[in-house]
């Protein structure tokens, strides 16, 4: 995946949708998939000198891996915790011990830097994460190529696998939006009760499943095909700030130069989070 310029992210982003998180999955029974399915979360928040609250998606995207290395570089103690983009706000203003850096998607961040929920001139361009299908483990891979391409896909599958659109989290209304396109009628796509749509098809539901690329490449029981077609615009960008209720307001900044320094993308690239330059 190309790195993507900071202009065309301003750009995509003024079409961005408000917010992600929990998801979830039905149908046949059987094992659970390897990757955790519950928020999952980083350290010792409470005793860490550097507290975080990020959305799922970035820390399926390696955070919690740059935030080991940090720690052994530096000694610092790095606690990080995810909250669903629905309730993610309220949390970043309400929460003790108050977190020092927030992650956020572009317009929610606008949002919440406007009612004084940032310190000023922190907010900087994390990188975007797109949506994409996956299938079992060793199953075809289909050319998802154009949206036709994607479309002939779908409509082979017996049952595609997504978020459910009842959570009203980004992630759930980007799929949702995709798949109500003409193109795509007459697809059978399931919404999730149990989890997000990758955790479904890991479950055995499904044949194929649409998601976040970074919530996709956790599980062994699924692979990617690749992501979505550019043209569909399905994706989340977001934003990493220090909070002004921070107490480590000095750490927190270093730990963002250290996560946006290019050797980083080394990280954040092969887990699904595309830098921005």
């Amino acid at each position: 995946m190309r790195r993507i310029s900071a202009s065309a992210f301003v750009i995509a982003l003024l079409a961005s949708w408000l917010i992600t998180s929990d998801i979830q999955g039905q149908g046949q029974k059987p094992q659970a998939p390897t990757a955790p399915v519950n928020a999952p979360r980083y350290g010792d928040y409470d005793a860490a000198e550097i507290r975080i609250l990020t959305p799922g998606v970035v820390f399926a995207s390696g955070l919690p891996d740059l935030a080991e290395a940090y720690t052994k570089q530096t000694g610092k103690k790095i606690g990080i915790v995810t909250v669903g983009m629905g309730t993610i706000v309220d949390e970043m203003g309400k929460k003790n011990p108050p977190p020092d850096i927030i992650i956020l998607p572009f317009q929610l961040m606008t949002t919440y830097s406007l009612e004084g929920g940032v310190m000023p001139g922190t907010t900087l361009p994390l990188g975007r994460n797109r949506m994409g299908l996956a299938v079992k483990a060793g199953a075809p891979k289909p050319d998802i190529s154009t949206i036709d391409k994607l479309a002939v896909a779908l409509k082979s599958a017996k049952a595609v696998m997504r978020s459910n659109p009842a959570s009203r989290t980004m992630v759930a209304t980007l799929i949702d939006d995709v798949l109500k396109r003409p193109e795509f009628a007459g697809v059978n796509a399931p919404a999730s009760t149990n989890g997000e749509g990758g955790q479904a098809l890991a479950r055995g539901e499904g044949d194929m499943a649409i998601q976040t690329i970074s919530q996709i490449l956790p599980y062994k029981e699924i692979e990617l095909v690749g992501p979505l077609p550019k043209e569909l615009g399905a994706w989340i960008d977001t934003t990493i700030a220090v909070s002004s209720r921070a107490t480590h307001a000095e750490d927190a900044r270093a730990f963002i130069k250290y996560l946006l320094r290019p050797e980083s993308s080394k990280v954040w690239k092969p887990k699904g989070l595309e830098r921005f330059e």
